[in-house]
């Protein structure tokens, strides 16, 4: 084990150099967390348009200044580039590459794969590989590893493999990669140890546990919890209001309870990278496994029911019984983001609705202080290319509805109550009950 022994000092002496491969939402955040402690980061990605954008000093993902960009590059810290043969220069590799769904809703781990043909040819001895990228129990061992190790350069290279969830919270400013506890599983101790160091220089807190599936196996629990919770809550919404009862109200009032209650809040569906992809991620396996996973896949599809029940809400609002009675109507989508503040409209809820109401020959626009443009995707392409309406009055009051899906703070929620003649408050924005606004 020289070669491991030598790259844990060249780490606690600081010499090593760092790759990151992919330059999101996850892997710009710790080239930003790594370079501040002064270490060396060679940057990868396939979007040429990030790279160049890096190299002339610019940041594209909130929370990361260009001031920060422009200092690490012109320092000679920072190296953005697509060359994949620059991986040869650098002693610890972090992917950080998307884990989407295929079109059957199975694991899309081709990133992930694609990722390890092309840099296993260009690994040095004694180089440590960490995935960050979420995923099913069992991913680094049984797919990413044996593609590594039949493309490697030589059976003499030793190749150590770790894996440390990412746990970036796009828009929360209350956190950042630094600050967040890391947690490290690898495929033996000595491996552990080098990768627990390894995070140790740039993470506050880095918690080891006994094995890489403990720790892909943590992450994933972590976004199950939530979508649970959020189906919970999404249900409970649909029941206190056939009650008469507000859920936002009655979550604010159980939260004064300090213990044995965690609020969770209910909204239009679920959205982003994480929540309604990685809990599917789990059932995939699970099912290889001969196993149900019950409640991951009911909270899905409670979850993905909340279309429906906004359209139904829509419904009574127009007075009209049946969605058929929808076309032509005009309807203001108030925020496409999948998230408040972040523009990022990944798997955003926005996007079935609006597709289900132009099914219906509903008229769609949108308004999202965050989001000029929706951009391709491959569930909901027939949105791309919709640009954001300015929210005035006027466009206001030509609107047969708003529905607000994202309740972003630069908004002027007042005008929309005065000015709308009808509200669909899917957020709990109003606190206040008004005639021309329905929660839902």
């Amino acid at each position: 084990m020289e070669s491991l022994n030598t790259l844990y000092h060249r780490i606690q002496k600081k010499q090593h150099n760092v790759g990151i491969i992919g330059l999101g939402y996850v892997g710009l955040p710790l080239v930003n967390a790594i370079c501040k402690k002064g270490i060396n980061v060679f940057g990868f990605d396939v979007d040429l348009k990030k790279i160049e954008c890096l190299n002339a000093g610019k940041s594209y993902i909130g929370g990361i200044s260009d001031e920060s960009v422009n200092s690490y590059t012109q320092k000679g810290l920072f190296h953005p580039t697509n060359d994949f043969s620059q991986i040869a220069q650098v002693d610890v590799v972090v992917i950080c590459v998307p884990t989407p769904l295929d079109a059957d809703d199975n694991p899309d781990l081709s990133y992930i794969e694609n990722t390890a043909r092309t840099i296993a040819p260009f690994l040095k001895n004694g180089s440590l590989i960490v995935l960050e990228s979420t995923t099913y129990p069992g991913t680094v061992r049984d797919v990413m590893a044996p593609i590594i190790n039949q493309n490697k350069p030589s059976d003499e290279t030793h190749i150590y493999l770790a894996y440390s969830p990412e746990r970036e919270d796009p828009g929360n400013i209350n956190f950042e990669t630094s600050s967040v506890p890391k947690l490290v599983g690898a495929q033996d101790q000595g491996v552990l140890d080098v990768t627990v160091l390894f995070y140790e220089q740039f993470i506050e807190r880095v918690i080891p546990v006994s094995s890489i599936e403990v720790a892909e196996a943590a992450k994933i629990t972590e976004n199950i919890f939530r979508s649970i919770n959020i189906a919970l809550v999404n249900e409970l919404k649909v029941v206190y209001d056939n009650m008469g009862i507000d859920v936002w109200e009655v979550i604010d009032a159980a939260s004064t309870k300090p213990f044995g209650f965690m609020p969770f809040y209910p909204g239009p569906g679920i959205g982003g990278h994480c929540i309604p992809i990685d809990p599917l991620y789990l059932s995939w396996k699970s099912k290889q496994l001969g196993k149900k996973t019950e409640f991951i896949e009911l909270s899905a599809r409670i979850n993905q029911s909340m279309t429906g029940y906004i359209i139904q809400k829509l419904q009574e609002g127009l007075g009209i019984s049946s969605s058929e009675e929808l076309e032509g109507k005009k309807i203001l989508i108030l925020g496409v983001a999948y998230k408040k503040d972040v523009p990022d409209q990944r798997e955003s809820p926005a996007f079935p609705l609006m597709r289900t109401l132009q099914q219906h020959g509903v008229q769609i626009t949108f308004h999202d202080p965050c989001i000029d443009k929706i951009l391709p995707s491959r569930r909901y392409n027939i949105l791309a290319g919709m640009k954001s309406l300015e929210l005035t009055q006027d466009n206001l009051k030509q609107q047969d509805a708003t529905l607000i899906i994202t309740d972003h703070s630069a908004v002027d929620y007042d005008l929309v109550r005065c000015v709308s003649p009808l509200v669909i408050d899917t957020r709990g924005v109003y606190k206040t009950r008004y005639d021309n606004i329905i929660k839902a």
